[in-house]
């Protein structure tokens, strides 16, 4: 006991219950999910067994996952140009373009998914400017189909997709750009081989939080999408509250559970996952 003592810090003994609480109601949640899926409605992996049965719950995966890959494609590639560009401005044209990120935190997705609703709709304000125009004839339909769904992820996700890939740029050394012009590399060169390369982790930060985030998106689809675009979000809420059926919905959380575990597994098979998520590479 004298030596446990010797090697534990006395810090130790005073977050330990609350350590040991955070870790009960962080697995106990997730434990019971896993759980259900295997109990509810019978015992066994019957709900599991739907993957291949049904043809309707392939179709919403496949929906959720292409949804969320061209999400996270836009969105990245937008928020790569975004952050490029506040690194690359004045410091006060940079805090101006901070706040603007900053604030669109503190807005509601409820607001934004309404505001879309108001902007993309047969008579909202993009389909009738395009009509006086005379760019249309008639409204294009962006609601109640997934490029409305698009629109509306792409423009929540932006921001997150912004901050990671802030961080990584503001930390390289300028001098390692500087150094690569001087030696006669262009423009381009030096952005495609030095600086690229550079803001690596930052790019694969910023896509598995896009893309993990993405995965659980509930209002956006359920209201851009009116009832015509169905991914995983929707479908464990109407397993939950209408059809009652807890075992279908635990049993898709779980899979949703395994798909990011199994991201990370394999990101960590080619790259630190520490480098990843901010600590320094080695």
């Amino acid at each position: 006991m004298h030596a446990l003592r010797k090697h534990i810090h006395p810090g130790w003994l005073i977050i330990a219950p609350l350590l040991v609480l955070v870790v009960a109601l962080y697995l106990g949640p997730i434990l019971n999910i896993l759980w259900l899926s295997v109990t509810d409605p019978e015992p066994g992996f019957g709900n599991y067994a739907k993957l291949g049965e049904s043809d309707a719950l392939l179709r919403i995966l496949w929906t959720t996952v292409r949804i969320c890959i061209i999400t996270t494609l836009f969105s990245v590639t937008l928020g790569y140009s975004i952050a490029y560009a506040m690194v690359h401005c004045h410091q006060r044209q940079k805090n101006y373009m901070l706040t603007l990120l900053l604030v669109s935190f503190w807005i509601s997705i409820l607001v934004r998914t309404f505001s879309w609703l108001m902007l993309l709709g047969r008579k909202g304000l993009v389909n009738v400017a395009l009509e006086d125009i005379g760019l249309i004839a008639e409204p294009i339909a962006f609601m109640r189909n997934e490029l409305g769904v698009l629109i509306g992820m792409i423009h929540y996700m932006i921001p997150y997709a912004v901050l990671p890939l802030l961080v990584s740029m503001q930390a390289l050394d300028k001098r390692v750009m500087d150094a690569s012009r001087n030696l006669g590399a262009t423009g381009a060169q030096t952005f495609w081989r030095i600086y690229l390369p550079l803001t690596t982790p930052g790019l694969v930060a910023s896509t598995l939080l896009v893309f993990i985030l993405s995965l659980g998106f509930y209002v956006t689809p359920a209201v851009l999408g009116g009832g015509k675009v169905l991914m995983v979000a929707e479908y464990i809420s109407v397993q939950l509250l209408v059809t009652l059926k807890w075992g279908t919905a635990a049993m898709l959380a779980a899979l949703m559970l395994f798909g990011v575990l199994a991201m990370l597994w394999i990101m960590s098979r080619f790259m630190k996952l520490s480098t990843v998520f901010g600590g320094a590479a080695r």
